[in-house]
């Protein structure tokens, strides 16, 4: 997770993951969309497929970067974001 509240202002925080598979993609989003509904936070956008192997899930302050491997590589977004101080990494 990136806190990007002193590099940019359309998000506080940035969540990127990593999934093996599109399955995987599919159960985080269902799980972490699902999981913030019951907490009654409203996602506002959504972007991406799980067969493209890049689901985005904007929820306003936060928002989740589900990769695949290569894609979680390509975009690079811990490399594009550095300036932003990582707050968890769960490896």
């Amino acid at each position: 997770m990136l806190d990007l509240r002193q590099v940019a202002s359309f998000a506080d925080y940035f969540v990127i993951m990593s999934a093996e598979s599109s399955r995987q993609i599919e159960a985080l989003e269902e799980d972490i969309t699902e999981g913030l509904k019951v907490a009654e936070v409203r996602r506002f956008h959504r972007e991406g497929t799980h067969a493209s192997g890049w689901v985005l899930l904007d929820f306003s302050d936060v928002i989740v970067h589900i990769f695949g491997p290569e894609e979680r590589e390509f975009f690079g977004l811990e490399r594009l974001w550095s300036r932003a101080p990582q707050v968890v990494r769960i490896l």
